[in-house]
């Protein structure tokens, strides 16, 4: 089976996780860091499940899993060994329409949770669409050496400099020749090495005067706090 690859906005969006141990406390884990409004089903929470609980950062539904338990949901998570669970909470999201993932039975998936490396809001993912996790994790650790700290930082500026290029009402053409001759081969080198300097004239070669000071500052300001 080949699935979509896809990044979604969960922030404040509800997802339900069936199941109380560790599997479900690494899924829960990565729905929080993204904004998810978790709430979990289970008759019994591991220990950093219950702190989660009590800091309010979760809701805890302190039984088994039910029909109907999933209604309002935008994403549902089952981790849980219980194969008739597994099959009920599969069969309900797919009525309802919901994103659901079984863990480690692809067969009950209809999205599925890669491998990720993050650098601040840059995401590289490795998929093997569910055939070998463990090779996805391999791949991952091998790119956790090649995207460093300063790759996330690049991405976080080219995100202040691109509604300053947007807002020049130029063709698209000509902004995607901005972005390309932007991407310098030596950025992320020069944020590595704080080298403002090198920065500064890029940007005044690239863009000229089309880029305001204030979007200056706050670039200077993110290099200088990496």
């Amino acid at each position: 089976m080949k699935y979509f690859p896809i990044s979604l906005n969960i922030t404040g969006r509800k997802c339900t996780v069936i199941g109380g141990g560790r599997v479900a406390a690494r899924k829960l884990e990565a729905l929080l860091e993204y904004g998810g409004e978790v709430q979990i089903i289970s008759p019994e929470l591991i220990g950093e499940l219950q702190s989660l609980q009590e800091a309010g950062r979760i809701k805890w539904l302190s039984r088994n899993y039910q029909p109907g338990d999933l209604s309002g949901s935008f994403l549902v998570i089952a981790a849980t060994d219980d194969k008739q669970v597994q099959e009920k909470v599969y069969r309900e999201a797919e009525k309802n329409g919901q994103l659901v993932n079984v863990a480690d039975v692809p067969e009950r998936c209809n999205f599925i949770l890669p491998a990720t490396v993050t650098r601040d809001s840059l995401t590289v993912s490795v998929s093997t669409a569910g055939n070998s996790p463990a090779l996805a994790r391999q791949l991952r650790q091998e790119l956790e050496t090649t995207i460093r700290p300063e790759h996330g930082i690049l991405g976080e500026m080219l995100g202040l400099i691109r509604p300053e290029i947007l807002k020049l009402g130029k063709p698209h053409d000509e902004n995607k020749l901005i972005f390309a001759e932007l991407l310098h081969d030596r950025f992320s080198e020069w944020i590595r090495d704080k080298d403002w300097q090198s920065i500064d004239k890029h940007l005044h070669k690239t863009l000229g005067n089309n880029i305001d000071r204030e979007c200056l500052n706050s670039l200077k300001k993110m290099l200088d706090c990496q």
